[in-house]
């Protein structure tokens, strides 16, 4: 059997930003977008995932972040991209809509774009940003896959209800939306979210289907 290679999170350099569709970097190869309202611990996420302390700033006034923020594994072609947060940002009404605006151009649009990983905040999960965002990307055919973070924050019992309780929300739309706990303070999870994202990143599945699952339901819940 042939082993593919797998993504080296690790490497992960800042590439780019850009305020806007045409100044993000050539639409080649294959993307993962990660998103989530300011105070999901998107930031986080994205430094454990890359055993990495400063790869994304952790800023201490959510949603300062205005730009789309490219990081490359080192070759280029695969990239981890940083959507702006929302949520608790305090700007102009005008500010926010550029920023709409924006955001919507680069998921509408981006070729690459491959998956998108949907960072909530466990204790309150499927705010009103949350679920525009989850029906965009079901009825664009987008797969998603959402991120439970700060799963330390609750006892065992209590996470998992949260999450079998999303599954069943999400039940409809199983095969684009998958859902997971995390805990970037307890590394939690780590195994079954690098799955996803080298699964999505693999440039070899170009014509497959970039949803088939990598990892089932029982294994990402024995991960978590």
């Amino acid at each position: 059997m042939t082993v593919k290679p797998t993504v080296n999170f690790h490497q992960a350099r800042f590439l780019t930003s850009a305020a806007k569709l045409t100044q993000c970097p050539p639409d080649i190869g294959a993307e993962v977008a990660f998103a989530g309202r300011s105070n999901a611990g998107k930031s986080s996420a994205l430094n454990t995932l890359a055993q990495q302390t400063k790869l994304a700033r952790i800023s201490k006034t959510p949603g300062r972040t205005q730009l789309i923020n490219f990081f490359t594994m080192g070759n280029m072609v695969q990239r981890i991209v940083d959507l702006p947060g929302y949520g608790f940002a305090r700007v102009a009404k005008t500010t926010k809509a550029d920023w709409d605006q924006h955001l919507e151009e680069y998921l509408q649009k981006r070729q690459s774009l491959r998956g998108l990983v949907l960072l909530m905040d466990i204790r309150h999960p499927l705010k009103e940003f949350d679920v525009d965002m989850l029906d965009w990307a079901v009825a664009s055919g987008l797969p998603c896959h959402i991120l439970l973070t700060k799963a330390d924050k609750l006892k065992r019992g209590a996470a998992q209800a949260t999450l079998l309780q999303i599954r069943k929300d999400m039940a409809g739309s199983a095969d684009l939306v998958s859902v997971q706990l995390f805990s970037s303070l307890k590394k939690q999870g780590i195994e079954v979210l690098s799955a996803k994202i080298n699964q999505w990143l693999d440039l070899s599945e170009a014509d497959a289907d970039p949803d088939s699952p990598a990892v089932s339901d029982e294994d990402q819940i024995a991960a978590d």
